[in-house]
C-alpha cells in the first residue's frame, strides 16, 4: 500500500509539473505589422454625423495606446464636459490579434496614460474589437465590431518592438 501511494504521489507531482510552465517576465511581441503609430486623418461622411471618434493608436510590441477625439453636435455630458463639442479621452491596454479580428483590451486613462478613476467622460474597462479590412505596410483599413463604423488608419511612425521586463 506505501509504494502505490508513493507512485500515486510521484503521478501526480509529474502531471501538475508538466502541465504548469512559468510565463516569461516580458511583454509579448505582438504583431510586426501593427507596430507604430496609426492615425484616422479623416472619416467619410463626418459632417453628416451627429457624432463620430477619430482614433490614434501606438501599438509596441502587445500593447497599445490610444488617444481618442470626439466630435458631437449633441451634448451628452453636463455642460462643463461638453468642451464645445469636441473632447479628448484616452485608453492602454494589451491587444490579439486572432485570424481577421484585433481585440483590444484596457482601461480609460488620463492624458499621461495614469489610471483614471474619476472626472468627464468614460472609465472603467476599455474594450473594443475591430474586423481588419486590409492591413499595407502604410495603411490599416480596420470596422468596428460594435457599430461597423470604419477606421482608416495611416502609419506615421514606425516601432521596433523592444519586450519590456513585466
Amino acid at each position: 500500500m506505501g509504494m502505490l501511494r508513493l507512485a500515486f504521489y510521484l503521478l501526480l507531482i509529474l502531471c501538475v509539473s508538466a502541465s504548469c510552465r512559468r510565463l516569461p517576465d516580458v511583454q509579448g511581441k505582438g504583431e510586426a505589422f501593427l507596430q507604430g503609430i496609426w492615425n484616422q486623418d479623416s472619416i467619410k461622411n463626418s459632417d453628416k454625423l451627429l457624432s463620430y471618434t477619430q482614433h490614434k493608436f501606438k501599438f509596441t510590441c502587445d500593447s497599445f495606446y490610444v488617444d481618442l477625439t470626439t466630435h458631437s453636435k449633441v451634448n451628452y455630458y453636463s455642460d462643463s464636459c461638453f468642451n464645445g463639442g469636441v473632447w479628448k479621452e484616452y485608453a492602454k491596454g494589451v491587444y490579439a490579434v486572432r485570424g481577421d479580428s484585433l481585440f483590444l483590451a484596457g482601461t480609460y486613462t488620463k492624458a499621461n496614460y495614469k489610471q483614471k478613476v474619476s472626472g468627464c467622460y468614460q472609465i472603467g474597462r476599455y474594450e473594443k474589437a475591430f474586423y481588419i479590412k486590409s492591413s499595407e505596410p502604410s495603411s490599416l483599413h480596420l470596422e468596428s465590431v460594435g457599430n461597423q463604423r470604419e477606421c482608416n488608419l495611416i502609419l506615421k511612425e514606425r516601432i521596433i518592438c523592444v519586450p519590456k521586463e513585466l
